[in-house]
């Protein structure tokens, strides 16, 4: 790490030490730019940003087990006559988002995003050295011997994001880019050639920094209490950090001071459900997304009212957890239960429901699982018990006309709770079975914030900040990862935002080194 002083160039800085970020610094080095710095505002313990605390997730176009294969590290021959996988197409991909985001994404983000994601993922693996897994605990299930995947979603990391971030250390260490942790950017400089610097603050000392080419890879502003009042609305202050507190919509301030476009879902964002016990402000660093809890489309769950809230089974999980975080927070309380009997909790992941990694609620009858949440903050016991009840009469009687239809939780196995002789108005679509066997179980829920979904409006082809006054690019700034606008509406499909991440911040570093050489 080199020693700053008062005054010092680079060929390109980068704002945030996270994934996007570290994809920008990496490819500006490929690229021929010389002197590339990262500096990121949060202590070096804290590096990472949001990527460290993901499943490592990354949904992109593929051809099926075959395309993939060569990438991933944890699959013999012997494994890959178990698999089955199908292709995911560039449409696919295209529909996935847009169905999601009703449309409103926006559609020349959204080619970017996915005629970029293969290739982006074979950089990932070969110059950055990311050691892709296929996702077999997350996305697939063990169906008449087979691993079948689903979901679209197939790739994860070793690891997670903690063996994303690890592999972006090494790569930035190899590529000799110095990172400033502890350093605070707090003002863009222009001038009639359009960035010209970044002031920082480290330590007690005010750097000005001399470059061309600056890259915002900071984050939302899901940690600002402030900011989630201001544009997600009431209540939004209670909702937990899934991941790093240092995500506090700086970035946006200084897009903002220079008369940067802003764009996309200002009041949405991606939230999951996550373990009610888990620290409010912050996620914690060794668990990471153990908080998680993604069960839920084989059971239910229940509001403290004792009243279900959502199809459970309205899509694969990876469709729908981004967004059922926002509807656990508008429950009375901001909390839920999940819940399930004997028949399904063999299915649930042990890395979110093992012994020790989350406080369950046991009982040998419903009765007693009902008194139990009770102590927990369940309101109603009697309208509780009548919503399980109703519940599995309305799947027995489905499975009386559908005598045919197989439980199989990878397909949308349309075992649901309607019928000719009964409908609930909330439905359960898909992989519903009645909760009828002993032992059972639940989990108290609150709603994780992940990211945020508003933010700057770019040029998909360079990730080049757009200009609010003439809808141009500012040349030298540039933008990747959370911070990027437009993309994602209201829910995204799951593994996206990571290869979204990689995607922009490529083509940053790439644009940033090809300013700089000019």
């Amino acid at each position: 790490m080199s020693t700053p002083g008062p005054e010092t160039e680079f060929g390109c800085i980068i704002v945030g030490s996270g994934h996007a970020g570290s994809c920008a610094a990496i490819a500006s080095v490929e690229a021929g730019c010389n002197k590339v710095l990262i500096v990121d505002k949060c202590p070096v313990e804290w590096r990472g940003g949001n990527g460290y605390f993901t499943a490592g997730a990354h949904r992109t176009v593929h051809g099926g087990l075959h395309d993939l294969l060569p990438l991933v590290r944890n699959v013999s021959a012997e494994d890959a006559n178990r698999i089955e996988m199908d292709a995911y197409t560039r449409s696919e991909f295209v529909e996935d988002i847009m169905r999601l985001g009703d449309g409103r994404s926006d559609a020349a983000m959204v080619d970017a995003v996915v005629d970029g994601s293969r290739e982006t993922i074979g950089w990932l693996a070969d110059a950055v050295g990311v050691p892709f897994i296929f996702s077999f605990n997350r996305q697939a299930y063990e169906v008449d011997g087979k691993q079948k995947f689903w979901g679209g979603m197939v790739l994860s990391v070793e690891e997670g994001g903690k063996g994303l971030i690890k592999a972006h250390q090494i790569a930035l260490e190899k590529m000799g880019v110095d990172v400033w942790f502890e350093t605070r950017a707090v003002k863009l400089l222009v001038d009639e050639n359009g960035i010209c610097g970044l002031v920082v603050e480290k330590g007690n000392q005010e750097l000005v920094l001399r470059t061309r080419a600056v890259v915002l890879a900071a984050g939302g502003f899901e940690a600002n209490p402030q900011l989630r009042a201001k544009h997600l609305g009431a209540g939004w202050e209670k909702a937990r950090i899934r991941g790093t507190p240092y995500n506090t919509g700086d970035g946006f301030a200084l897009a903002e001071f220079i008369g940067a476009k802003f764009t996309g879902d200002w009041g949405g964002c991606h939230s999951t459900a996550w373990d009610a016990n888990a620290p409010a402000d912050a996620g914690e660093r060794e668990r990471t997304n153990q908080f998680t809890k993604s069960g839920y489309p084989l059971g239910i769950m229940v509001n403290s009212k004792g009243d279900r809230f959502v199809d459970e089974g309205e899509d694969f999980r990876n469709y729908t957890y981004a967004k059922f975080g926002r509807a656990i927070l508008a429950q009375a309380g901001g909390f839920a239960f999940q819940i399930w009997d004997s028949k399904v909790i063999g299915h649930l992941r042990k890395e979110e429901y093992g012994d020790g990694i989350v406080e369950k609620m046991l009982a040998d009858n419903i009765e007693e699982l009902a008194t139990k949440l009770g102590a927990k903050g369940l309101k109603d016991q009697r309208k509780f018990l009548s919503t399980i009840r109703v519940f599995n009469e309305a799947i027995l009687l489905h499975r009386n006309e559908h005598p045919k239809v197989r439980w199989d939780p990878s397909v949308k196995d349309r075992l649901s709770t309607q019928s000719e002789m009964m409908q609930l108005e909330l439905p359960k679509s898909n992989w519903a079975l009645p909760i009828d066997e002993a032992p059972f179980m639940a989990v108290k829920v609150a709603c994780g914030i992940t990211f945020t979904f508003g933010g700057l409006a770019i040029d998909p082809s360079t990730s080049g900040v757009l200009s609010g006054a003439t809808g141009q690019p500012i040349s030298g700034l540039f933008c990747a990862g959370e911070m990027v606008g437009g993309l994602f509406y209201g829910n995204y499909p799951g593994g996206s935002g990571l290869t979204a991440g990689a995607v922009f911040g490529r083509k940053a570093g790439q644009a940033a080194a090809s300013r700089t050489r000019k």
